[in-house]
């Protein structure tokens, strides 16, 4: 991949990337982080990044790569410095929801966009395990073959992730609307 290329792959595939750092992250902050380091670590390994295939889904494996190494840090840190601030309440403080954008509009608007945000909380209430690869499948429309080789892991895992996530979204999202 010459650069070129990537210049090509930032104006094509940006938007897709950067959103998906934002779920990942849970942080426009850490987003924007993510996303920048996804594109430097892209022009370094520009000669092997995979052009011909899918450059969409090989910078969405190197985001997701450096977002697991950051979180593998943080993990390691909290254990070495012990309970003062729990990963946990950190992932909280980071979670924050989007507040919805623009003036509402009619009654339709409103309880679509009420759904989608109820959607997105549920999504952020998954394990990382079963968040990523929901994340690459519906919001980057990647093929199971795609995220099983951006998460380097089985097609049979992606599989039973994304199961297992549906489930886990249906009774969380049962729950929310049997409240109401």
């Amino acid at each position: 991949m010459q650069m070129s290329d990537l210049e090509n792959c930032i104006e094509l595939y940006g938007r897709d990337i950067y959103s998906f750092c934002c779920y990942l992250t849970r942080s426009r902050g850490e987003a924007d982080d993510l996303y920048q380091d996804t594109f430097l670590t892209a022009a370094e390994i520009a000669g092997r990044l995979d052009a011909d295939g899918s450059p969409k889904s090989a910078l969405l494996s190197v985001a997701v790569n450096l977002w697991r190494n950051r979180y593998r840090k943080l993990s390691l840190r909290q254990r070495i410095t012990g309970p003062a601030a729990s990963l946990e309440q950190m992932r909280e403080t980071f979670s924050g929801d989007e507040p919805a954008s623009g003036a509402p509009g009619p009654l339709d608007t409103v309880i679509a966009r009420e759904e989608a945000q109820t959607v997105r909380r549920a999504v952020a209430r998954l394990p990382d395990r079963y968040r990523v690869p929901i994340l690459l499948f519906y919001m980057e429309d990647l093929k199971i073959p795609e995220i099983a080789e951006a998460l380097r892991i089985p097609q049979g895992t992606v599989k039973s992730r994304l199961h297992k996530a549906k489930k886990l979204l249906a009774q969380d999202l049962k729950e929310v609307l049997d409240e109401t």
